[in-house]
């Protein structure tokens, strides 16, 4: 076994010892929260940022998020979006930024009014920085994130580099769902969104950075592993994943997954040659023997219920009215808002107060685009429109980021059925904006007015 592989089974073993233990002991989640921030901003500082370290820590916040939420290990609530935007901002200071991220400064300033708005119609008994905060997190941590790496050059080395740093706090969540709900067929009893098998948590937030890290090992087998050893780790690791995640039987963090490693092999497919796709092809038909096997392993495990929820019916086989349990009422109700309020909004977090004023309903929205619309008016428009075509003007200049598309693809599908309501998708879409080549990393770092 070569060094590399050695120090590279020791990683997933360590995160696989630290799933174990919060398990037995879920004080050690707390450590392990105030850990990754304290030691990721140390990390950054004493290597000055030189290989993009803190996109390296901001990745392992992002994936640690879901995890730490799930055990009571974050700090607070909403620390991993504020760690991600402090950990860039290091960064900035020792590599610093682009002033040609133009469209992500006009993003950050187009968020403004409808703040300032909601400092005007928020309810009197709401607590105004909490609610504004719990809405505009995201979006600033997405345009934070976007103004470090627009156009930074990288390596594709390096760029798996931050995608194994946010994998591998994954590995560590699977591993303690596995602990949690050890024998599923106990817990499954319908065909609906599971928080037993969710480790107790969202099952949605769980599905995504399931999903996510789905995409992420997958990926490794295909452009990481050197040899039949590394494959074989990566796909162990993968298979577990993608299970988990299945059996949460929340679906949109898993289709967006899967539908993720489609675009990368189709990429990969289109860019290789002769020799290139008959070694794609191979991969392409052990990775679909292994999807299809842990589907229907998945699949005797629920007694065909993931089945069912896949093809939106209960557990009588009935189909459901509702394909999106409901969301699309708050969806329309936030549209029509938008039509009432066009030009600026209701403001920042007036969107759910508005809702259970017309109809009873307080629900959160799941939905970012249309509470967008409904809250930033207009503004919110032009920076959605600002969000979605910035990176694809892009790809037409660096067509060998093989995975912007991907990366897009999550945000875009992710805000659709969780919002933002982790820095996942914020943090993801901005590697979309990294200039990746092979080769080594660049001596000359990028400074200010680059």
């Amino acid at each position: 076994m070569k060094k590399e592989e050695i120090l590279y089974l020791n990683l997933i073993l360590f995160h696989v010892g630290i799933g174990f233990l919060v398990f037995l002991f879920p004080f050690v989640s707390k450590i392990y929260g105030y850990a990754i921030f304290i030691f990721g901003a140390f990390y950054i500082i004493k290597k000055q940022n030189k290989n993009n370290e803190a996109l390296i820590a901001a990745a392992y916040v992002v994936g640690s998020e879901v995890f730490l939420r799930m055990t009571g290990g974050n700090p607070l609530y909403e620390i991993s979006k504020y760690g991600v935007i402090v950990f860039i901002f290091i960064g900035m200071y020792f590599s610093g930024f682009s002033k040609s991220a133009i469209p992500y400064w006009l993003f950050l300033l187009l968020l403004v009014p409808s703040v300032v708005l909601s400092t005007f119609v928020l309810n009197f008994d709401t607590n105004m920085r909490s609610t504004i905060a719990f809405n505009i997190s995201g979006p600033v941590c997405l345009g934070v994130a976007s103004l470090y790496t627009f156009r930074r050059k990288i390596s594709l080395d390096q760029t798996n580099t931050i995608l194994l740093s946010m994998g591998l706090p994954i590995i560590t969540c699977m591993v303690y769902l596995t602990f949690y709900t050890p024998n599923i067929r106990d817990v499954i009893t319908s065909t609906q969104s599971s928080f037993e098998t969710s480790g107790g948590f969202g099952p949605n937030q769980v599905a995504t950075v399931l999903g996510l890290g789905m995409f992420i090992f997958f990926s490794r087998i295909i452009l990481e592993s050197k040899t039949k050893y590394m494959v074989i780790i990566n796909l162990i690791i993968a298979l577990n994943i993608s299970y988990r995640g299945i059996v949460t039987f929340s679906r949109g963090g898993m289709v967006t997954g899967f539908l993720m490693i489609v675009l990368l092999l189709l990429f990969l497919y289109t860019k290789s040659n002769y020799t290139g796709r008959v070694k794609l092809n191979y991969l392409i038909v052990l990775v679909s023997i292994a999807m299809i096997a842990t589907w229907t392993y998945t699949s005797f495990q629920t007694g065909g219920l993931i089945d069912k929820r896949y093809a939106n019916q209960d557990a009588a086989g009935r189909v459901k009215e509702s394909r999106f349990t409901g969301r699309e009422e708050v969806a329309r109700n936030e549209f029509d808002t938008f039509l009432k309020n066009p030009f600026f909004g209701v403001g920042v977090g007036k969107g759910v107060e508005v809702r259970l004023a017309e109809t009873g309903d307080s629900t959160l929205s799941h939905d970012e685009i249309t509470r967008m619309l409904a809250e930033h008016g207009s503004l919110g428009i032009v920076g959605l429109l600002i969000l979605f075509f910035t990176p694809l003007f892009l790809y037409l200049e660096n067509k060998f980021n093989m995975y912007l598309l991907c990366f897009v693809a999550f945000w875009f599908f992710t805000i659709n059925h969780a919002a933002m309501r982790t820095a996942a998708p914020a943090f993801v879409y901005s590697l979309s904006l990294l200039n990746v080549y092979l080769g080594e990393a660049p001596k000359k770092r990028m400074v200010v007015g680059s």
